[in-house]
Formats: structure tokens, sequence, C-alpha cells
């Protein structure tokens, strides 16, 4: 913190769309311009347009924090997006229509890459360098007019030799195809470091253990993984069904720096509410995923009486020696069921 570089800041919101220095308000004091935009139907709108050398460290966005705002960034001027989710889903928030857990309360996810702050502010604290260009945007993917505010921060300044590149990608099945574990990462060559995930996980049929999935990452082009977790609760650093099926016999939510089960939806005990739907996440920060040529991660869909058909909604995130095109297709806006 105390180390002087040369840097030069840049942020880019409503009131200063184009991120240049003196580029803000010209509104008096305690008067508001512009401190947010509405997006039409099927409009793209450009929030950041960067040049390098530089950084990405900080996005926060409110408004409409929906699964029909897709987030998209550009590196080095290609055409093709190297990440693209909904922006609920991006931030760990993929059950975005279900305001309340299951205490009454908003979910809170606090860790040391993401927050999702009351009510629904969303933040990244990932740094995405890039070299020569960087470009964010937002689709209304919707039938009606949306409202997005928003802040990009970052700097300008000179980079080390060997940066790699941030990538985010969706993933969904609704309902996980009984029997086969569910993809959460395929199709990514190259050298770079898996940064982990956020998923969201709907309950279907018997509401019992549904965590006895193994989550496997395989480096290089493995047959059989190298890292492989005996369960989905331990791959998100609890135990027993995060409390469910010992002692308290209950679940217990819980947000750290690089792990958590941060919300629990669905109220078992209101009428016609059975389904619970749980909101989690999963950092490799301090215990690096490393890979030369290739990654996949797989995670079983599991309870104690064999495989399951629950609803999986994922988003990957990784750093890559060179901005690539992402492996998997967004669905179309009318397929994200996110209730």
């Amino acid at each position: 913190m105390y180390l002087l570089h040369n840097r030069s800041t840049f942020a880019f919101s409503a009131e200063n769309p184009t991120g240049t220095r003196n580029g803000g308000t010209r509104g008096k004091d305690c008067e508001k311009l512009s401190p947010c935009r509405d997006l039409k139907p099927g409009e793209t709108l450009t929030i950041c347009e960067a040049d390098g050398p530089g950084v990405v460290t900080h996005m926060w966005f409110t408004g409409y924090i929906g699964h029909s705002f897709i987030l998209r960034i550009y590196w080095e001027n290609n055409e093709f997006p190297s990440v693209e989710a909904p922006l609920s889903a991006f931030f760990g928030c993929a059950y975005d229509e279900n305001f309340a857990d299951q205490d009454g309360r908003y979910p809170v996810l606090s860790s040391a890459l993401m927050l999702v702050a009351p009510g629904r502010g969303y933040n990244s604290y990932f740094e995405m360098p890039f070299r020569k260009h960087c470009r964010i945007t937002v689709e209304n993917r919707s039938r009606e007019p949306k409202t997005l505010f928003y802040m990009i921060t970052g700097w300008q300044g000179d980079l080390p030799d060997h940066i790699s590149y941030f990538h985010a990608v969706y993933r969904q099945e609704h309902p996980v195809q009984k029997g086969r574990s569910y993809l959460v990462a395929d199709g990514i060559s190259g050298k770079g470091r898996f940064m982990g995930i956020t998923l969201a996980v709907g309950q279907n049929g018997h509401n019992t253990c549904w965590v006895e999935g193994e989550a496997k990452l395989y480096i290089d082009g493995e047959t059989y993984p190298s890292l492989n977790y005996t369960g989905t609760e331990d791959y998100f650093c609890g135990s027993y069904a995060f409390g469910n099926d010992i002692e308290l016999k209950h679940y217990q939510t819980y947000s750290g720096l690089y792990a958590g089960l941060y919300a629990i939806t669905g109220d078992t005990r209101e009428m016609y509410n059975p389904q619970k739907r749980f909101l989690l996440y999963r950092w490799h920060v301090t215990d690096a995923v490393y890979f030369d040529k290739s990654f996949k991660m797989t995670m079983d869909n599991l309870g104690w009486t064999g495989p399951r058909y629950d609803d999986y909604t994922s988003v990957a995130y990784w750093f890559l020696d060179r901005p690539s095109p992402l492996p998997f297709v967004l669905p179309d806006d009318g397929d994200l069921i996110m209730k």
C-alpha cells in the first residue's frame, strides 16, 4: 500500500462514461445528472473501453441485477469475449429473483474476490490485466427496458512480462442428467491457472442428501483427476452436508475469504415451497491449480440413494496465457430459469 507506482487511475461510470480525467459530472453540489443508464430491449452498452497496458481492479453493479443482463469482457481488440455470463450468475447470485434467504435476510457473499452486499450490490475484486485494450459491455436480453448502475475502476501503467488474461464462462443443466457428472469446465487450452467456481443448486424431487457428488479436476489431458474431492460440501470447504446430518441437523450458511455456502432460499414451512436453493462459491487462491496445456472440471450430482437430477448453474473462472474464445454457448434468455 505504501509503495508508489507510475500508474494512472481510470474509472468508468454513468456520470463519467468515457473514463477520462476531468470527465465526470458537470452538476452542481448535491445534483445528480446521470447516475444510471437505461438499456432498451436488445441494446448492448459499452461501459468500459480503455487502452493498455493496464489492469481492471474493481467492478460494481446494481439497478436491475437479473439474468437478462449479460456481462461480456473483450481483451486486446478481439471480436470474441473471454468473459460471458448473466450478470447475476457471474457474481454468484444465479437465483436472482429470490431476494430473501431462509431467515428473511438479504443474502451476503463476503469473500476476498467478490462481494454481494445488501440489497444486491455486486462487486468483483479480480485483477484483470491487458496490454493493448479492454472493452466491457452489458446486453439487455429482456423484453423490457432495464436500468444499470455501474462503476469500473482500474489503472494504466507498466505490466510484468508474464501476465495472464481473466476468463469466465456460464453453464447450466436444468436438471442435471441423472447418472452423468455435471460439466463445470472443459475445452480450456493453454497455460493458465484455474481460479474456482460459483454454483447455484436447486433441489428437485426428494429433499434428502444432495452433496455426495465428487468434484474432479483434470490437468493437462489426464484420464483420471489429480484433484479428487470426496463430496460436494467438502469441495466448498464444508463437511457433513453443511451441518444438516450431524449434531444440530440443519444447514448453516457461512461466507469466508475463499469458500462459502452463503445463502439458502426456500422455506420448507411455506405452502407450495418445499424446494431449497443453495448459493456457493470456491476460490483457488492459496491452493492454486496450475495447468500447462489444458483443464477440465466435473462435479457429480449424487445423494445417499444414488444419482440425482437437481438443477445446477455455474460460472467457472480462470486465467490463461492469451485471450481465448469460451468453450460453451450461452443459453437463450428464456432458458435461464432462475427462480
